[in-house]
């Protein structure tokens, strides 16, 4: 029996032509499982067809955080949108890549799948007449294999040849983003040795997160083509700065118009009060959500005093070490009024995060949550009797007590939704106990030859 050919649609007929016209050989169906891998498998352009409108079949039990085995059947619909050409891979028999959306055999959207929770979550925002733009800023590592923390070079924050020697594996990354339709706003060498960084430009949190999962793949690709490894491993040197994905964000009315502006700011921050809700929710609650922002073990050797990531549950506008910052570099234009989330790694889950995010930010205005004052001094010069005068809170120290608080939280269950919640407590459970079990290089070397 032939298979139904599918509902034509322009985006549809744009894959097919495309497919055709570069002599696609190989098209890889992307999704990720809870924690934030990239999982894909390959269909031959004979099977695109079928796959928009039935969907493939694939083994669920085996994808972390997906289902048991007793009900392990998934379904993979690839969404025609996100159809885009892998520059890194041979032009002939080239290969292409879109992301799914993952369901049931009944044809219901898929609990566990990332993808959906920050649907989701974005309905809700449509539902209160918004929609969320992000621009992340992703840090990560040049090292010479990965088994090794030899860095590249000993550049510094902007420099250029020779402390930069890894320019043109950056100026390579940025080609291959761009010719992938992903816009780059900057790059650079960051603070510390070998360490760089790459932004985006603002976009929809959706294509955003699907950008993100690219990015990260982008990025390892070109430096394994000039013989280097990229890490975005959290912290991967103590004794200097962490990788950090500061998430700057706005909703924007169906109007179009940036909600987060209001010209006749009172108190002249040129803040909205849904604005200032959305901050409050942030800060409300941003222990929930850390145990996503920040998922594994290592993300907790970033978030310490002194290494320019956040600790303090603040907001402010020119201060780097408050958690939340409202960027002033073009004060007073409506488009360019934003606020910044400093606290994730560029490890987490890109969807779980922006649906945490944004569920934070909208449960302030629901709830005309007030924004406390703004925290102007330098929070790492302050003594912890200080910051507890100031009634100065802080993130929480370890996956431990990151992972309690998450679990604790009706708003990160209701957000994530059951499936998501519970799986993703076990899951970090089992690895900070692990952590917890093992004897370090550190305990050996400190230890072993005294005690």
């Amino acid at each position: 029996m032939q298979a139904p050919i599918a509902q034509l649609t322009p985006e549809r007929d744009y894959v097919l032509k495309s497919i055709q016209s570069n002599g696609i050989h190989f098209i890889r169906l992307w999704f990720t499982d809870v924690l934030g891998s990239l999982k894909s498998f390959a269909v031959t352009p004979s099977e695109i067809d079928n796959a928009f409108e039935e969907g493939m079949g694939f083994d669920g039990s085996s994808i972390e955080g997906f289902s048991r085995i007793q009900e392990s059947d998934m379904i993979a619909f690839p969404e025609a949108s996100t159809f885009q050409i892998l520059p890194w891979r041979p032009t002939e028999n080239g290969v292409a890549r879109m992301f799914c959306d993952i369901k049931t055999p009944e044809g219901q959207p898929f609990a566990g799948d990332p993808r959906y929770a920050l649907k989701r979550v974005l309905c809700k925002a449509a539902d209160m007449g918004f929609m969320l733009n992000v621009g992340p800023e992703l840090e990560f590592f040049y090292f010479d294999s990965p088994t090794s923390t030899v860095p590249l070079d000993n550049g510094g924050y902007f420099d250029l040849t020779p402390l930069d020697l890894a320019s043109d594996i950056r100026r390579d990354t940025v080609l291959a983003l761009e010719g992938m339709g992903i816009p780059v706003e900057y790059s650079h060498h960051e603070v510390a040795p070998s360490q760089h960084e790459i932004d985006l430009r603002y976009t929809d949190a959706l294509s955003m997160a699907d950008a993100v999962m690219t990015y990260r793949l982008v990025v390892k690709e070109v430096a394994m083509k000039h013989g280097a490894y990229a890490t975005f491993m959290p912290k991967p040197l103590s004794d200097q700065n962490g990788n950090g994905m500061h998430v700057h964000q706005s909703l924007f009315t169906t109007d179009g118009d940036n909600a987060f502006f209001d010209a006749k700011d009172p108190q002249g921050y040129n803040l909205s009060s849904i604005a200032k809700s959305y901050i409050a929710g942030i800060l409300r609650y941003a222990p929930e959500f850390t145990a996503v922002t920040n998922q594994f073990v290592n993300s907790y050797k970033r978030l310490i005093p002194g290494y320019e990531a956040p600790v303090y549950i603040t907001w402010a506008r020119r201060n780097r070490s408050a958690l939340v910052r409202v960027p002033l570099y073009k004060p007073g234009k409506e488009l360019a009024t934003r606020i910044e989330l400093r606290s994730p790694d560029p490890a987490c889950n890109p969807y779980l995060v922006f649906a945490v995010m944004l569920g934070a930010g909208l449960a302030g205005i629901e709830q005309e949550l007030q924004l406390p004052q703004e925290f102007t001094s330098n929070a790492y010069a302050l003594s912890a009797q200080d910051l507890l005068a100031k009634g100065i809170q802080t993130l929480p120290g370890s996956l431990g007590d990151a992972i309690t608080l998450f679990e604790e939280s009706e708003l990160m269950h209701q957000l994530l939704g059951e499936h998501i919640h519970s799986y993703f407590v076990r899951n970090k459970r089992e690895e900070w106990a692990a952590y917890l079990a093992d004897v370090s290089e550190w305990e050996l070397k400190r230890y072993l030859s005294v005690l």
